[in-house]
C-alpha cells in the first residue's frame, strides 16, 4: 500500500539562518512536525473499512424484534424525550406493546440516573426509521459504532504514520464482537465510546497544530529579537500560542460524552491533563527553560477553559428539554426549596434543581448494589470473566427457532469479545507500559491513559453493580495498543526482520479474523444446534 507522502511547508519558514537551532525548520524537525499530504488511498481505505463496518452493523438490525436487556429503559426514555422533553415513567410489562408502537407512558416523570444526550441520539434514529422497530431504536448506535471504526483508522494512521497499520486497527475493531454487539443494541455505552474516540482524534490534531504554532511563533519572535539578552528572555517561557480550535472541539466532544454517561468525566480529566503535558513536553523539546511553569501559565488555563468550559456548556445544553419543561423530575425542586448557602442565591432555581438532581444521582450510583446475574467486577474485565447475555432463545426440534431442524437449537446474542484479540490486549497493555517508561513513547502513554480512564474509574465503587459492556468505552484504544505492540515487530534491526515481522502480523490478523468468524453466530443471534452453541461457551462463567 502506498506510503503517506510528506509535503514541504506551504510557505517560507521563518528564522531560517543556516545552522540556527531556533529556525522554524529546525524547531519543526525537533518537534516532529510533519505536513502530511493526504493521498487518494488515505481517503479510500478508511472509507472502505467504515463501509464494511457499517454493513456489519446495519444488516438485520431489527433482530431481535423486541426490546432486549437494558433496551427496556433507553428507547422508552428516547420516546418520552421526543414527545415531552423529559423522561416519563412507563407501565410494567409494556415491552411488547412498545415494540409494536402501541404503548404510551404514564403522566408521571421518571427518575433516571443517566444524562439525556444518548437517549436523544436514540430518539433521532427513531424519528428516521420509526418508533416501533429495532432499526429505529438501534440505528443511532450502529452509526456511532461505524464512525468509531472510521476514527480508529484515522487515529492509527496518525499515531503509527502508516496507513497500513491504521487500517489494521480499523479492521480489528470492525470485526470484533464486543464492539459489534454494542453497535447493534440500543444502549448508551457505544455513544460514550464514539465521543471519547472523537475527542482523542481532535486532541491529536491539536497536538500537531500546537507544535506547528510553537515552532512558527518562537522562530518569529527570536528572529525579531535584536540582542542576546532579549533572545534569552524569550526562551524563558516561550510565546503564547494562538487559537486552538481542535482543543475546543475535544472539549465539546468530551462534554458530549459526559452528557451520555457521567463516567465520561474520567476521560475528560485524563485527556485534559494529557494535552497540557503534551504542551509542556513541546516547550521543553523546543528549548524553553521554564517549560513546566510556562505549560501551566501559557497552556494550562486555555486548556481548562476549552476542555472543562466547553464540555460544561455542551453538558448543560443536553438538558435543554428538561430546563424547558415544568414537569421533569426534580424540575421544581429549586422553586420549592429556598436557597440556604450564600452561593445558592447566585443561581437560578432551575440550575439549583439540576444540581440537586445530580446530588441524588451520585448517591444512587454509589449505593447501586442490586444483584444481577451478569454483573461483574472490573477486576475480571481484562480477562472477559463474565460476558453479558442480551438475548437467548432455544427450542426442541421443529419448535420455535428450531423449525426445520431435527435437533435442539439455540439463538443467542452474547457479549463475548474476540478472545484472541481481547486477551492480546493484556500483553499490549504491558508492552505499552514498557514503551512509555523505557522508550518514552508518547503514543503508548496516550493510549494507556485512555485505557486507564475507562478501566480504573470503576474501582472507586467496588460494591457497585457493574457490567462488562462498560469496557466498550475504551476498546478502540485497547485495539490500538495491540497494533502498537505488533508494530514493534516491524522495527529495523529486529530479530525477525521487517519481512518476518510483517508475515507474523499477517498470520495473527488472519487468526483473529478466523476466531471472529467462529463466534459471529453468537454476536448476531444466528440459530445454531445446541451442541454448536456449547462449543462456543468455553467457560462456565460465559453461560
Amino acid at each position: 500500500m502506498p506510503r503517506t507522502s510528506v509535503a514541504p511547508p506551504s510557505r517560507a519558514l521563518t528564522g531560517a539562518r543556516a545552522g540556527d537551532p531556533f529556525s522554524e525548520a529546525a524547531l519543526r524537525a525537533r518537534l516532529d512536525v510533519r505536513t502530511a499530504a493526504m493521498t487518494r488511498w488515505d481517503w479510500i481505505v478508511p472509507l472502505l473499512i467504515a463501509l464494511a463496518a457499517g454493513v456489519m452493523r446495519f444488516t438485520a438490525l431489527d433482530f431481535p424484534d423486541r426490546l432486549v436487556f437494558d433496551e427496556t429503559y433507553y428507547p422508552k426514555d428516547a420516546w418520552s424525550l421526543l414527545h415531552f422533553g423529559y423522561e416519563r415513567s412507563w407501565p410494567d410489562d409494556v415491552n411488547d406493546a412498545f415494540a409494536e408502537g402501541t404503548a404510551t407512558p404514564d403522566p408521571d416523570p421518571a427518575y433516571v440516573v443517566h444524562p439525556p444526550l444518548g437517549k436523544w441520539l436514540i430518539g433521532l434514529g427513531m424519528l428516521v426509521f420509526g418508533l416501533d422497530n429495532g432499526y429505529g431504536w438501534r440505528s443511532a448506535a450502529a452509526l456511532a459504532g461505524t464512525l468509531s471504526v472510521l476514527l480508529t483508522v484515522l487515529i492509527g494512521r496518525r499515531l503509527f504514520r502508516s496507513l497500513t497499520l491504521g487500517a489494521l486497527a480499523g479492521v480489528l475493531l470492525a470485526t470484533e464482537g464486543h464492539h459489534l454487539i454494542l453497535s447493534r443494541i440500543g444502549l448508551l455505552d457505544i455513544f460514550l465510546s464514539f465521543f471519547v474516540v472523537a475527542a482523542f482524534w481532535a486532541l491529536l490534531k491539536d497536538r500537531d497544530d500546537g507544535r506547528a504554532q510553537l515552532a512558527r511563533r518562537l522562530a518569529s519572535s527570536l528572529g525579531a529579537a535584536g540582542d542576546h539578552a532579549r533572545r534569552r528572555r524569550l526562551l524563558a517561557s516561550g510565546p503564547l500560542l494562538g487559537w486552538r480550535p481542535w482543543r475546543l472541539a475535544a472539549g465539546l466532544l468530551l462534554g458530549a460524552g459526559c452528557a451520555v454517561k457521567l463516567s465520561g468525566l474520567a476521560f475528560m480529566a485524563v485527556f485534559g491533563l494529557m494535552t497540557v503535558l503534551w504542551d509542556m513536553e513541546a516547550r521543553r523539546t523546543a528549548g524553553i527553560r521554564h517549560w513546566l511553569r510556562a505549560g501551566v501559565t501559557h497552556d494550562g488555563l486555555g486548556a481548562f477553559l476549552a476542555v472543562v468550559g466547553g464540555g460544561l456548556a455542551v453538558y448543560l445544553a443536553s438538558w435543554t428539554g428538561w430546563f424547558l419543561s415544568t414537569d421533569g423530575y426534580y424540575r421544581q425542586w429549586g422553586a420549592e426549596n429556598p436557597p440556604s448557602a450564600w452561593w445558592e442565591h447566585l443561581l437560578p432555581d432551575a440550575l439549583r434543581s439540576l444540581i440537586h438532581y445530580h446530588q441524588e444521582s451520585t448517591n444512587f450510583h454509589e449505593g447501586l448494589t442490586s444483584p444481577h446475574d451478569y454483573a461483574s467486577s472490573p477486576w475480571t474485565w481484562p480477562f472477559m470473566g463474565r460476558p453479558v447475555s442480551y438475548f437467548y432463545e432455544g427450542g426442541d426440534p421443529g419448535e420455535g427457532p428450531c423449525i426445520g431442524m431435527d435437533v435442539t437449537c439455540s439463538s443467542a446474542i452474547t457479549d463475548i469479545a474476540n478472545p484472541l484479540l481481547w486477551w492480546s490486549g493484556l500483553a499490549a497493555v504491558l508492552v505499552s507500559l514498557w514503551l512509555w517508561i523505557a522508550r518514552r513513547d508518547w503514543r503508548a502513554g496516550a493510549l494507556l491513559g485512555a485505557y486507564l480512564a475507562g478501566q480504573v474509574v470503576w474501582f472507586l465503587w467496588p460494591e457497585r453493580t457493574m457490567f462488562f459492556f462498560y469496557t466498550v468505552a475504551y476498546e478502540p484504544f485497547l485495539v490500538l495498543m495491540v497494533v502498537l505492540m505488533l508494530s514493534v515487530l516491524l522495527r529495523p534491526g529486529g530479530r525477525l526482520g521487517q519481512r518476518g515481522g510483517a508475515l507474523l502480523i499477517l498470520a495473527y490478523t488472519l487468526l483473529v479474523l478466523a476466531v471472529s468468524v467462529f463466534f459471529l453466530p453468537l454476536w448476531t443471534g444466528e440459530v445454531l444446534p445446541y451442541e454448536h452453541w456449547r462449543w462456543r461457551m468455553w467457560f462456565a462463567s460465559w453461560i
